[in-house]
This record gives structure tokens, C-alpha cells and sequence, in this order.
């Protein structure tokens, strides 16, 4: 008797589990099949306002909630190379209403920084690379530098140039680490807070040199604000298309593009990450979306989830490589 006692409970307790679990199931489903009917979604950009991440995510939000037919809101949490943003994001609930736009600092932040306060693999889902664009030096009207190569023969006199980037640690920053040590340069690394900041101080000739985006910079290139040297792929950018390449002007081989990307926190079910995915590489397809993006350098590159976390991958590899080889830290 004691026997039947003992496995009645056991199957009851099993049975409690069971049904809590396809409790969970079931909830987690329909929370799947709902969305994104239930509230607005947070698109959170990882960098002040100003700066390509901001204007890019708000390039894309209007077209992403027309295809979503929900509201989605744009989001400025900027701050520590986009590490503050993206941790907002990380905890977030998992539930397909919080997102991100990411810059290429994501795939350094890993090596350059002692404590994330994420898993940047185990704690984020990958959706879309957004695209990738060249970066451009450019100099300020009040520098006197006009071109890369007067600019290569100054250094290699001995002449000290400052410049900016979005901050310590991102691929603008470390392309041109990457250059100076290449070539020689002493050049003196001035790290900026975001775009935003980085271009007024560019336009105001508080520093000489500035890399940013394509995107970035073309608007002040047009303006004539600040003068266009050379930009960090391998190939001429179709938009800038008189700019010559760094790979081109001495430095063969060279090739740093920028990249951006839309991520979700790790746990949001992979059916509604899937779906997301869709809805941002429909959204990168709208004329008017893909137009605006074209003319600023970016060249889109969409593709599935998987496509993005291997290139998050790579770059990790690549840059973070560097960052210890040159024992390149975050300011103290």
C-alpha cells in the first residue's frame, strides 16, 4: 500500500511539473503569436543623439513601424562606447518589445573593457546587420591639412597631429591606431562621447583630425564644413567617390568599415527574433529607407540572424586581437 502511496505522489508531482511547464509553454506561444500587438516597441540607440547610431535607428524606426503596424520608439541611452545602452537592453524583458542599434564598439568592447556587464554572446540575441559603411578622416577648415598625403608627409616630418573619435576603444579610434603604429606617427588620440559631440568640435576646429562614418560625416563633407582626406576600405566609396582610399595612398591592405546592427536581449524567443529580422530587412528595402542609407555610405547587408552573429564573431577576433597585442585600454 505504502508502494501505490509513494508513486501517487510521485505522478502527482509530476504531473504539477508538466502542467507548469506547458503552462509556460503555452504562454510563451501566445506571447509569440500576439506580438507586436500589445504595446509600443523600444528601439534603444546605443550613443547620444547626433551620432550615425541615433540618426540611423531613426531612419529606420518610421519604416519598421509601418511594417510592424505598432508604434516604435526611438530611444537615446548613450554612454561607455554603447556598453550602457546595450546592458539596458540586456535587461529588458525578453519579450520582443526592447531592442537595440548597435555601432562596430560592440565587437570591441569584449577585449577592451575588464567587466562588461552583460555576456556579449550568451546575453544577447543577434538579429540584422543593419550594413557596413567606410569611415572617413576628415580635417578641420582651421588645420591647414588639405590632403592625406600632406597630412602622411607632416607626421613623418615629425609634426604632432591630434585627432577624434566616438570614443576609446571604437573601430575609428583603433583604425587609426592601427595607421599611426603602421606608419610611425605620433599622433595623440582625443575620445569624444558620440557623433554628435565629435562633429561640432570638428566643425569648431577644437581638433585637428576626425574618423567617423560615411554617414557621419558626408553631411559636413557636403557642406563643406570639413575637408575630406581618405577614407578606411579597400574600395573608393561611390558616394565619395574623388576621396581616395588609405590602402591606396601607401597603406596597402588597409580595410576598417564601419558596421551597424540591430540586437534583442538573449532570451527573446527565437520565433519573434525570426520575425523582427524580417520586418527590419523589409523595413532596409523601402525606397526612401534605402535611399537615405545609400547616400550616406552605407551599403545594407540584412541577411538572417545567423549572418550577424557570425560577423560579430569575426570582428570580435579581429579587433579584440588588436586591442591586446597593443595593450589598449580604457580611460582610468
Amino acid at each position: 500500500m505504502q508502494i501505490f502511496i509513494k508513486m501517487a505522489k510521485k505522478a502527482l508531482i509530476l504531473g504539477s511539473v508538466l502542467l507548469a511547464a506547458s503552462s509556460i509553454v503555452s504562454a510563451q506561444s501566445a506571447g509569440v503569436a500576439t506580438w507586436p500587438t500589445q504595446k509600443p516597441i523600444r528601439l534603444i540607440a546605443v550613443f547620444p543623439p547626433g551620432g550615425s547610431v541615433d540618426q540611423v535607428a531613426r531612419v529606420l524606426a518610421p519604416a519598421l513601424q509601418a511594417e510592424l503596424k505598432q508604434n516604435v520608439i526611438v530611444e537615446n541611452i548613450g554612454g561607455a562606447s554603447g556598453v550602457i545602452g546595450t546592458a539596458a537592453m540586456t535587461r529588458a524583458d525578453p519579450d520582443g518589445y526592447t531592442f537595440a542599434v548597435v555601432f562596430d564598439t560592440h565587437g570591441v568592447n569584449p577585449s577592451l573593457k575588464d567587466r562588461l556587464p552583460y555576456d556579449t554572446i550568451k546575453d544577447i540575441a543577434p538579429v540584422t546587420l543593419i550594413g557596413t559603411s567606410p569611415m572617413v578622416i576628415v580635417a578641420s577648415k582651421s588645420s591647414g591639412i588639405t590632403s592625406f598625403k600632406q597630412l602622411v608627409d607632416q607626421s613623418k616630418a615629425g609634426k604632432q597631429f591630434s585627432y577624434g573619435s566616438i570614443g576609446i576603444g571604437s573601430l575609428g579610434h583603433l583604425a587609426m591606431a592601427r595607421l599611426a603604429k603602421q606608419a610611425g606617427f605620433d599622433w595623440n588620440h582625443i575620445p569624444y562621447r558620440g557623433g554628435g559631440p565629435l562633429m561640432q568640435d570638428i566643425l569648431g576646429g577644437q581638433v585637428q583630425l576626425a574618423i567617423g562614418s560615411e554617414f557621419l560625416v558626408k553631411p559636413h563633407i557636403d557642406s563643406g564644413g570639413v575637408i575630406p582626406l581618405a577614407i578606411t576600405t579597400s574600395k573608393r566609396s561611390a558616394a565619395l567617390p574623388n576621396v581616395p582610399t588609405i590602402a591606396e595612398s601607401g597603406f596597402p591592405g588597409f580595410n576598417a568599415p564601419a558596421w551597424w546592427a540591430v540586437l534583442a536581449p538573449g532570451k527573446t524567443p527565437p520565433a519573434i527574433v525570426n520575425a523582427m529580422n524580417q520586418a527590419v530587412t523589409k523595413a532596409l528595402k523601402t525606397p526612401s529607407v534605402a535611399e537615405k542609407l545609400k547616400s550616406q555610405g552605407i551599403e545594407i547587408v540584412a541577411g538572417n540572424p545567423e549572418t550577424l552573429r557570425d560577423f560579430i564573431g569575426k570582428q570580435i577576433a579581429i579587433w579584440g586581437k588588436f586591442v591586446i597585442e597593443n595593450n589598449i585600454k580604457e580611460a582610468p
